[in-house]
């Protein structure tokens, strides 16, 4: 990883780190390590249990002070949806983190740049890199950013096929159906599309390396549309 790369990293990220073994380690998966004769910062696996336990600190803060009425299990369920592998995947592609993971070249081809637990655990260790680098505050600071930024569109997305089941059947009475088909990506990879069908009607479809992640963003899709839309 060269120095051009670590400064557009910084630059995104807006922080810049004082030991750059550490955001390299943060960057560095284990296929990595394992296929090198010479590894010299590790991997990223002890900076993201690092990162776990700031992350949570961070976010369990901010929620209660953003939300005084609500009660421990109501916090510890919107905390346990911010937080989960597929939301800070989601932050991590706002930020383009997959294109500067170091992956061996295994993990390289079965498509793990795109994988939702590899860039969810980089994100967390790059909380515990920030963490160790720049202490608390720099953190902080970088998880308000990044992952606890625009919440009310992210909760939308996150809760997306749960929203939009209760959406028909508030507003629309119709059946709702998923309709999903595999397909073969680049290198063979496999890439699933999902329709939401309501009422017979296609409403919107997505896209995703599992069936799951396309009817997600399906729904998402679907929700944005009929929020759009007056409905009688």
């Amino acid at each position: 990883m060269d120095g051009n790369e670590i400064k557009e990293l910084q630059d995104l990220i807006g922080y810049t780190f004082n030991n750059k073994d550490l955001i390299i380690q943060a960057l560095t998966h284990s296929s990595f390590c394992n296929e090198q004769l010479i590894c010299k910062t590790g991997d990223y696996e002890r900076l993201e249990f690092l990162g776990d336990a700031v992350l949570e600190c961070v976010s369990s803060e901010f929620l209660y002070g953003s939300y005084p009425e609500k009660k421990e299990g109501e916090l510890s369920k919107i905390r346990a949806s911010m937080v989960c592998e597929p939301s800070l995947a989601f932050c991590a592609r706002d930020i383009r983190l997959g294109e500067f993971i170091r992956l061996g070249r295994g993990e390289e081809r079965t498509g793990g740049r795109e994988r939702d637990s590899i860039i969810s655990d980089v994100m967390e260790a790059i909380v515990g890199a920030i963490f160790l680098d720049g202490g608390f505050e720099n953190a902080r600071s970088f998880i308000h950013r990044f992952i606890l930024s625009d919440l009310e569109n992210k909760q939308l997305f996150f809760d997306s096929k749960s929203n939009l089941q209760e959406f028909v059947a508030k507003n629309l009475k119709k059946e709702l159906e998923y309709v999903t088909e595999e397909e073969s990506g680049e290198n063979n990879e496999k890439v699933f599309t999902s329709k939401v069908v309501i009422g017979g009607e296609t409403v919107a479809e997505g896209r995703g390396r599992s069936k799951k992640a396309s009817q997600q963003e399906a729904a998402y899709n679907a929700l944005l549309k009929l929020r759009s839309t007056d409905v009688s």
